[in-house]
This record gives C-alpha cells, sequence and structure tokens, in this order.
C-alpha cells in the first residue's frame, strides 16, 4: 500500500482504520499538540511560568469574560483558609493589630519605626566598603553595557483570533479522529469572505495556548488549500498578522510562520511577486535569526523530518521567495539580508 486509492472500504474496521491512519499525513497543527505533550514531559509547568511572567496572554476569568476589579473571585475564600490551616492565625496579624501589642512591650513595628531618626540617604550612599566594586574604577568598568536582548522572546498578546473564537463568531468546530484532530466547517470554505476571515486567521499564528493555536494553523492552511484566485487581493491584510508573529522571536511561533508562508506564496499564482514591497516589514527578523541552525557536530538529528531548525528553514523561505518574488526579489532580499546568496543560477 502506497496511498490511500489503493484502500479497500470492503476491509474489516479493525483492518481498514489503522491502515488508514498509517497512511494519512500528520497536519502541521497536530504535530504542534504531539510537541507540545512531548514538552510538558520534559519541562512541566512551563506554560504555567510563562503566564505568570506576562510572556503568553491569560485566559478569561469566567464564559462570560473577566470579573469586575472590586468582585471576590471564586476560590479566593479556599485559598486563605488553607493559608490558615498551614500558617495558623499568623496570617490574620496585621501591622496595625500588632502596634498596640508591641508598645505594650516596649518594642517597635514597622508603623513606629517610621518615628526613629534615620540617617539621611546621602550619608549612608557615601559610604562604601573599601572591597565594593563601586570603591574603585576598576570596578566601574567591569560593568560593562547593558545586554541587548535581540534575541529575547518578546510578550505575545491576546489575538484578534482568539476574541473572534470566545465570542463564537467563527463558523468552525472541533472534529475528533483516530489519530489526529480536524476542523469541521460550518459552511463552505470556498463561500468564506476571504478579506474578514483569513487576515483574522493569520493573526492567530502566534497563540501558543489550545484551541486557539490548532484551529488557527489548521483553518490557515484550510483556507489556502482552498482559496485560489481569492488569496491574491487579501496579501496585503496578511503583512501585519505575520509581522507580529515574527516579532515575537519565539521559535516556536517563528517555525509556524515561516511554513505558512511558504506556503502561502505556493498556494497562487502572483502572490510571491505581490509580497516583493512588504519586505522590509517581513524580513528584518529573518536576518537576526538567519545563522541560529542547530549544530549536532557528529551525532543524527533524528527530528529533523519535523523542519523545526529555525536557521534551515529560513534559508529555506528567502530561496521560495526568491524563486517566486520576480526580478526584483533578490535585490530586495539582498538588501534586508545582506549575507543571503543567491539560489537562482544565472
Amino acid at each position: 500500500l502506497r496511498d490511500k486509492a489503493s484502500l479497500d472500504t470492503s476491509w474489516p474496521c479493525h483492518i481498514f482504520w489503522p491502515v488508514m491512519s498509517y497512511l494519512s499525513k500528520i497536519s502541521a497543527a497536530a504535530q504542534l499538540v504531539h510537541e507540545d505533550e512531548f514538552r510538558r514531559m520534559l519541562e512541566p509547568g512551563r506554560k504555567k511560568m510563562d503566564k505568570l511572567i506576562g510572556r503568553l496572554p491569560k485566559g478569561q476569568e469566567s464564559p462570560f469574560g473577566d470579573f469586575p476589579s472590586d468582585y471576590t473571585r471564586p476560590g479566593d475564600e479556599q485559598k486563605r483558609a488553607s493559608a490558615l490551616a498551614v500558617m495558623g492565625t499568623a496570617s490574620l496579624s496585621t501591622p496595625r493589630t500588632l502596634e498596640p501589642l508591641a508598645s505594650a512591650r516596649g518594642k517597635t513595628t514597622p508603623r513606629t519605626a517610621r518615628l526613629t531618626p534615620r540617617e539621611p540617604q546621602s550619608a549612608r550612599s557615601t559610604k562604601l566598603s573599601p572591597r565594593s566594586p563601586q570603591a574603585t574604577p576598576r570596578g566601574l568598568e567591569s560593568l560593562g553595557p547593558p545586554m541587548a536582548g535581540a534575541f529575547k522572546r518578546r510578550n505575545i498578546e491576546p489575538s484578534e483570533f482568539r476574541r473572534f473564537y470566545d465570542r463564537n463568531d467563527l463558523p468552525i468546530q472541533i472534529m475528533h479522529t483516530g489519530t489526529q484532530n480536524r476542523i469541521a466547517w460550518k459552511v463552505d470554505v470556498e463561500k468564506l469572505d476571504y478579506h474578514h476571515y483569513l487576515p483574522i486567521f493569520f493573526d492567530g499564528l502566534r497563540e501558543k495556548e489550545e484551541p486557539y493555536r490548532f484551529f488557527a494553523v489548521e483553518g490557515v492552511y484550510n483556507l489556502l488549500e482552498k482559496g485560489g484566485s481569492k488569496i491574491l487581493p487579501v496579501v496585503p491584510q496578511l503583512i501585519i498578522p505575520i509581522k507580529k508573529a515574527l516579532n515575537t522571536r519565539d521559535g516556536e511561533v517563528m517555525v509556524t510562520t515561516m511554513k505558512v508562508l511558504q506556503t502561502l506564496v505556493l498556494s497562487a499564482e502572483m502572490v510571491g511577486e505581490a509580497l516583493v514591497p512588504y519586505y522590509r516589514q517581513i524580513l528584518p527578523v529573518l536576518n537576526i535569526f538567519k545563522s541560529a541552525t542547530k549544530s549536532t557536530f557528529d551525532q543524527m538529528d533524528y527530528g529533523q523530518r519535523k523542519r523545526m531548525d529555525l536557521g534551515a528553514l529560513i534559508d529555506e523561505t528567502l530561496e521560495i521567495l526568491e524563486t517566486h518574488g520576480g526580478e526584483d526579489a533578490f535585490i530586495n532580499i539582498k538588501y534586508m539580508i545582506p549575507t543571503y546568496e543567491s539560489c537562482v543560477s544565472v
């Protein structure tokens, strides 16, 4: 068996469906879900930590949106009860309640300590230890300039796709299958308004949470597959979502965006040439990460079939842009990425 055409529908179910799942290709969105499960085993709590430090947007507090600022959140009383059980009545004590007890015992509290005379700030700041690095000129020179942070991940803002999905304004729903999930469209994809829906799905490429990311990535591929001539007029509206996704400087988001960018160029005619005027918005981030190629030395990279190597994917994307971008593609790529060499033979 080499393809689905050689399948026989008269086979028993316990033979037909395993063979069908073996021959069906895993989509890019399903591959991201699998990678998330693998990383969850190695780095449990990674996404929760990213949410705490602000790298990922937080979800809504309820199906109807966030609670008001003066509203007690569900679970606050339970957290307070658990804190009392662990810390005892010490959690109930405040500086205001401790002040009468401390004054009776002759002790100072944080409230009464402010009334005590303190040394001026200017006098205390001038007293440096002889061993402190600020006391010698050599210590001041060793500080150096701060890091530029060109490769540092940026905080991901909530996308328009998340807002539309939470409002149930998108004609999509999940369809569970044996090996991977798919999108069940409530309307024929060919009948959709691409000027409205395609930029929304492209804006969801920077999402890293489910189900937003799966629906956005899978929806983009479905729309590009069946778009045809509807894709070319929408290209100017796709530049800002692509730029926002690349400017996150998150490796996973950048890989997904470049794979979609390659599919966009190959999806219809003249799309590659329509992207040439927008190279100044797309290519600066690729210039930064162009050399970010994984060095395996003499080891074997068994995950290369997933195409997750950032540097190699950038080179592949630039070659596709040059091949399908027309005569002015190379000079515009060379202007933004000086280290790029042409792949087209003269």
